[in-house]
């Protein structure tokens, strides 16, 4: 007897969501950066386990939009969260409650969905934190676990596994056994492009960066890959290239790194970067950056 669930990771940014997925996985399908906002898209993770098919959605974190390209954001984690069976409501320990798990725990109570309260970061803070949390949380709603975690680490994330297993149902899979995750190759290439770009330049550069994948050629041996950086302003683009090209040379070593050891192969990798005006408050913009409903 087969039986799947599907569970949406949700939360503020930088919470957690996307280290704890890859933390499940055992395996890097999600960008992480110190920088909130860093995923933008749903992103689904399969983890198979035996006769179990858990499919986790991978949330942009909830926040109050600015622009187009975080409307769009938001939306994305709020369709998840009405698509899953159960959801798993990732929260910084030592945080305050907010209107965005305000509104979550909302939408909780009224739909029904079963949820799970997973305290994010615990190894910063003390015991006294985490049960300050936890009798928070509890007086705004009847999660059906509380469970403590370091995703990072990937302290008692088997725990939280064992939680999530109280959701599966008898079905059918919806993936193959072998998948961990629908993202195209290229998608990932493009997201670990963009990673690096975040970790790199640190604070120097804002959110308004995309990358897309013009070229990906598959020789065997040896993967080509053609990328274009996009920006909001001419300044920016100095930024990003650096003195020399140092800082784009950078980009693309770790970003090389990656690429080799998700793809099984050596990696040609060749980067440019562009201006893109604003593109952040442009439907068009993000439309023609990917960034769409389907």
């Amino acid at each position: 007897m087969t039986r799947t669930s599907f569970i949406a990771l949700v939360g503020r940014p930088n919470v957690g969501k996307s280290t704890l997925l890859n933390s499940i996985l055992g395996e890097k399908v999600a960008i992480v950066s110190k920088k909130p906002q860093t995923t933008r898209n749903r992103i689904t993770g399969i983890h198979t386990v035996g006769e179990d098919q858990y499919v986790f959605l991978d949330t942009p974190g909830m926040h109050s939009p600015k622009n187009s390209l975080g409307e769009f954001m938001v939306k994305t984690a709020d369709t998840s969260m009405r698509d899953a069976d159960a959801v798993v409501l990732v929260v910084d320990t030592g945080k305050e409650i907010t209107t965005v798990e305000e509104n979550v725990i909302s939408y909780l109570k009224k739909s029904g969905i079963p949820a799970i309260l997973a305290l994010n970061k615990i190894d910063m803070y003390d015991r006294e934190q985490l049960a300050e949390t936890i009798s928070k949380y509890a007086e705004k709603h009847d999660f059906v676990a509380f469970v403590p975690i370091a995703a990072k680490k990937n302290k008692n994330v088997p725990e939280l596994m064992a939680e999530c297993s109280k959701f599966l149902g008898e079905s059918d899979w919806f993936f193959p056994e072998d998948m961990i995750t629908d993202q195209p190759e290229r998608q990932i290439a493009a997201e670990i492009i963009r990673e690096k770009i975040l970790r790199t330049l640190n604070k120097e550069i804002p959110h308004g960066t995309a990358v897309v994948i013009e070229e990906f050629k598959d020789e065997g041996t040896l993967v080509r890959i053609r990328a274009e950086i996009f920006c909001e302003k001419a300044s920016h683009k100095g930024i990003i290239v650096g003195k020399g090209g140092a800082s784009l040379k950078l980009i693309g070593t770790y970003a090389r790194e990656d690429l080799e050891k998700l793809l099984g192969a050596k990696v040609y990798l060749n980067l440019w970067v562009k201006v893109k005006e604003n593109w952040r408050d442009s439907q068009r913009g993000i439309t023609d950056f990917g960034f769409t409903e389907d």
